[in-house]
């Protein structure tokens, strides 16, 4: 699958590869969704104060600011990214200890539906259509019967 913009393109293809090498883990800062985008480096994890926020610490703010980017991804879309990640794998954010979690973390439904959710994100971010959306294929199979029945 190619698209148009190229960091979709990359990011596409790193959670897909560790969703089937089995190196997605939804608590590993470094096998996350954005710890695999970021080539497994959990830098990212010091731009906010708690794991599962958008909120942007210090850090966060003065590389935001320099319009530092990773991989692509401003630090505010990398936290949202994660947080899209985390809810859709049955996170209750912020994580914590205290807070619900999916008893299997590497169930690979839930992982599933957290790849699902974090790349109809990507797509939004580069206004790029949605390369999980299979409703069109739908669209096509309805034509066709509808053309069967003419004949």
């Amino acid at each position: 699958m190619k698209t148009a913009n190229n960091r979709l393109d990359i990011a596409i293809k790193k959670l897909y590869t560790a969703f089937h090498d089995d190196c997605l883990h939804p608590e590993c800062c470094k096998q996350c969704a954005v710890g695999n985008i970021l080539d497994h480096s959990d830098a990212w994890k010091h731009f906010s104060d708690d794991h599962g926020s958008t909120k942007l610490n210090y850090i966060g703010h003065v590389n935001e600011t320099f319009g530092k980017r990773f991989n692509g991804y401003t630090p505010s879309e990398l936290l949202l990214i994660e947080v899209t990640f985390l809810k859709a794998c049955g996170y209750q954010l912020p994580l914590h200890f205290k807070n619900n979690k999916p008893e299997n973390p590497t169930n690979k439904d839930n992982l599933f539906k957290g790849l699902q959710a974090v790349i109809e994100l990507l797509c939004e971010l580069d206004k790029s259509p949605n390369v999980m959306d299979y409703t069109k294929l739908f669209d096509n199979l309805r034509i066709s019967k509808k053309s069967l029945v003419l004949k």
